[in-house]
């Protein structure tokens, strides 16, 4: 089965572990993730930037090393992600900041790209939609 993972909530959320858990649980089971895409809040999950406290689990960089582990397609919507101060180096350059802090294995793009993955794939599991 294919699956595409849409994560709306932050890294230090239940949701967001529970993503992450189910994702490993889909590619342990045979299964396809066909994209991962952060939105609203869950873009701060692919910043590089995010220091979780040493006694909790740092999401965030479990998912980095999730998606450059398993060559997933994972993407942050450019609108949300501009709007929570997650850029690439491009976007940085283009708005004039002093820094870029989209992590490894993360890229910027439109909600397109969550449309177009849905349709390639049997289920859309959401995490941490209001």
């Amino acid at each position: 089965m294919k699956f595409v993972i849409a994560l709306f909530a932050p890294p230090h959320s239940p949701a967001a572990r529970r993503a992450l858990r189910f994702a490993e649980a889909v590619l342990a089971g045979g299964h396809e993730i066909v994209r991962l895409f952060y939105y609203q809040d869950g873009v701060h999950s692919a910043s590089a930037n995010v220091v979780a406290a040493q006694d909790e689990l740092d999401v965030a960089a479990e998912w980095s090393r999730f998606v450059s582990a398993n060559q997933l397609d994972g993407v942050v919507c450019i609108a949300a992600g501009l709007r929570r101060g997650v850029l690439d180096a491009g976007e940085a350059q283009r708005y004039q900041r002093p820094a870029a802090n989209l992590a490894a294995g993360w890229e910027l793009s439109g909600l397109g790209q969550l449309h177009e993955a849905a349709q390639q794939a049997d289920r859309l599991v959401c995490f941490g939609g209001q």
